[in-house]
């Protein structure tokens, strides 16, 4: 089986439960994935992929993966997507109707993980969206127990304004809590800018920000992949949605907290500055959410 999901991790992670069920239709058959190699180490603790052929975005794969048993769609539901896999020959195929594919038409009211599951159930695969958890990652947390702050988002339309993020920070170091600041490395600057007890940024990679999340008292972020990470450790958190909601995009039933303001949402995803219904949120709105 081939499943392509070329995209970043808080969309691979929505996408473990539809992996997860198609490792167990299929128990004894490889299953590739098709993805940025970036991630290779939250896919080690998936624990359902044999091998990661790395990608990045809709490029022709591999030729070396022609022919798999099984093509499967999980990236979306467009020509580009469907051409990439039908140039595997594939022997059979998994996806959206349309272009070419037999499948169910494409739901855009669904959550993320209800959808990949429900693509496979109408194709007669079992799958069960809230089978997401990750395993535990083999290193130490760098600060088990923290607060983690994580005030970056890879588009300024997810961006809460980072003063906010500050103000929120300190009002928590005065009660006591150890607050740890985390995000890539060009987010360095902007991590320094919330009052902590330790900036992370720039120093963790996959596996540590995964240990890191898993032991922390709290994660408190934007709609980004370390909010899904806490989501696929059950950690607590407050997330804060802007131009996509947490129906879309949202935690499983566990101890998490959103904030959203729907009604004054832009939804422009790719947009430049925060979208109005993230800067509705107030940092005494998130901390009587922590």
């Amino acid at each position: 089986m081939l499943a392509l999901r070329a995209l970043k991790l808080g969309d691979l992670l929505v996408a473990v439960p539809a992996l997860r069920a198609l490792r167990r239709r299929w128990p004894d058959r490889e299953l590739v994935l098709a993805t940025p190699g970036w991630l290779r180490p939250v896919v080690d603790l998936v624990g359902s992929v044999d091998t990661l052929v790395p990608t990045a975005g809709l490029r022709p794969l591999d030729p070396a993966q022609h022919g798999p048993l099984v093509a499967v769609n999980l990236h979306g539901a467009g020509p580009e997507s469907n051409a990439v896999l039908d140039a595997l020959e594939p022997a059979a195929r998994i996806g959206h109707g349309g272009h070419g594919w037999e499948g169910p038409a494409w739901d855009d009211s669904l959550h993320e993980r209800d959808r990949w599951c429900a693509l496979l159930e109408a194709h007669g695969v079992p799958a069960d969206p809230l089978d997401l958890r990750l395993a535990a990652p083999a290193v130490p947390s760098p600060a088990p127990g923290a607060v983690v702050v994580h005030p970056g988002a890879a588009h300024g339309s997810k961006r809460w304004p980072v003063e906010r993020f500050a103000a929120v920070s300190r009002e928590l170091m005065s009660r006591g809590h150890r607050v740890v600041v985390t995000g890539g490395a060009s987010e360095v600057d902007l991590a320094r800018q919330v009052p902590a007890h330790e900036v992370l940024a720039g120093s963790t990679d996959l596996t540590t920000l995964c240990a890191l999340v898993r032991s922390a008292a709290l994660v408190i972020s934007g709609d980004t992949g370390t909010a899904h990470v806490a989501y696929a450790y059950g950690t607590p958190s407050v997330t804060l949605y802007g131009p996509v909601g947490p129906e879309r995009w949202g935690p499983p039933p566990g101890p998490h907290a959103t904030l959203a303001h729907p009604s004054l949402r832009r939804g422009a995803p790719f947009a430049d500055d925060p979208d109005p219904a993230l800067l509705a949120i107030t940092p005494t709105d998130v901390l009587s959410r922590c």
